[in-house]
């Protein structure tokens, strides 16, 4: 059982640190950033992602484990058998507009099932502090700019990402029912949208930016001509046209390939150029929505580095407006103060003490719309083509800004800025493809 009164434990280079999802977006940045820091002792899992094993800090191996966190017994095994003392929760089932919309079901079942195998499990076997990482989508859909943390509930949610959303917020409230009832130690925090280093690029299933990004970059090898080079970027990649499913392969022929970098909105033709009658190829490129919408995106070394800095710096009491008290204040139980509370026996607590909103979002407060994003991109890339936006497809929410102001009087300012951002991972594209 834990044994923390919402109070630090200080966490040190030797500490046995489990990183959930390490080989995500999320987790791989998180590892990168504690390896730099001079951290040792760190285990992670991967499910269907290999780990990453290009490790530069060779001083350092990192403990992988095979684990699929929906399985409940295999996580309860391995919480008895590794015993981590700090967690970072960073695995999820994540996806675009379209994923999340027609995979409903899994998005609320195995965000659910990974979140309560976690945080139960480090309860039971006293792990000191436990971070966990949601998504700002958990705001409302037509929630005031920029969304504080106080607005979480207070009316209807985005309908096409609703599960994904419900999810996460059970995630907020479990932590903050486990450190009411027994004193536990857990922070939750909302990154904005992440994009970096091992991102998912899925034509399908990936978010706008990398997508974007991919898109774009093919629409530019299209534009040379190199029919190889868009061949081998689109190896496996699936479509399900008519009643017919297309997988391109390496035996696939131009025609096929054609139809499904269509699917996909990346549109080719060949247009006559009447100076001197040869051909020159013509590539637009499909951007769903009106391109009106605006959101804010933070470089996922920086939100990793804001994650570090709060599980190094910051408590659950940090975290919380304790209603009737001074938000600085240490809030009592019983007329106990928090820390004296013994975790491992539940806390009884007045009807009329309430904690909300202990959640902290992650962002940059600067937002951009899609249309000057996708024109960002096609500029880096040096795509020549035409952007075009399909405005019978749904835009989402119209804005999504978050406040960061709690972040920054708990002492962290994001670093990298967008255009530097998308630069950097159009060059680990380009290396990764």
């Amino acid at each position: 059982m834990s044994n923390n009164q919402y109070t630090n434990t200080p966490i040190t280079k030797e500490s046995k640190i489990f990183v959930a999802g390490g080989t995500g977006l999320v987790g791989s940045a998180i590892i990168k950033n504690l390896l730099e820091k001079g951290y040792t002792n760190i285990v992670a899992n991967y499910h269907t992602r290999p780990p990453v094993t290009n490790n530069q800090y060779t001083n350092t191996p990192i403990d992988w484990e095979k684990l699929d966190l929906l399985d409940t017994q295999a996580v309860a095994d391995f919480f008895e058998r590794q015993q981590p003392e700090f967690v970072f929760l960073a695995a999820a089932k994540v996806g675009g507009i379209v994923a999340n919309n027609t995979y409903r079901a899994d998005f609320i079942y195995e965000n659910l099932q990974i979140q309560n195998n976690i945080i139960h499990q480090s309860y039971k076997h006293g792990v000191k502090k436990l971070m966990f990482l949601g998504s700002t989508c958990i705001y409302p859909k037509n929630c005031p700019q920029p969304m504080k943390e106080e607005h979480l509930l207070t009316s209807e949610l985005e309908y096409t990402n609703e599960p994904y959303a419900i999810a996460k917020i059970a995630g907020i409230k479990m932590c903050e029912s486990y450190n009411l009832q027994y004193g536990t130690n857990y922070i939750s925090v909302m990154p904005t949208n992440l994009y970096g280093p091992n991102d998912n690029f899925d034509l399908e299933k990936s978010h706008v930016l990398p997508a974007l990004i991919r898109k774009i970059h093919i629409g530019k090898l299209l534009e040379s001509g190199d029919l190889d080079a868009v061949k081998q970027d689109m190896l496996g990649t699936r479509a399900v046209i008519g009643d017919s499913l297309l997988v391109i392969g390496k035996k696939s022929s131009d025609e096929e390939l054609f139809r499904v970098l269509d699917y996909y909105g990346i549109k080719y033709t060949n247009i006559p150029v009447t100076s001197n009658q040869s051909t020159q190829p013509k590539v637009a490129i499909e951007i769903w929505g009106s391109g009106k919408p605006m959101r804010e995106f933070l470089w996922s070394e920086d939100m990793a580095d804001a994650c570090v800095f709060l599980m190094e710096n910051r408590d659950f009491k940090d975290t919380y407006r304790h209603s009737g008290l001074d938000p600085e204040s240490t809030p009592s139980i019983d007329g106990k103060t928090c820390e004296a509370v013994r975790s491992t026996e539940p806390v009884a607590r007045n009807t009329s003490d309430e904690v909300r909103n202990t959640h902290i979002n992650i962002g940059t407060g600067v937002d951009i719309s899609i249309k000057e994003l996708a024109e960002t991109i096609k500029e880096i890339v040096g795509f020549d083509g035409e952007l075009y936006f399909n405005t019978e497809k749904p835009d989402g929410t119209m804005k999504k800004l978050t406040d960061v102001s709690k972040l920054h009087n708990l002492g962290w300012k994001h670093n990298v800025e967008l255009h530097e951002g998308i630069e950097r991972m159009y060059r680990w594209y380009i290396a990764n493809v």
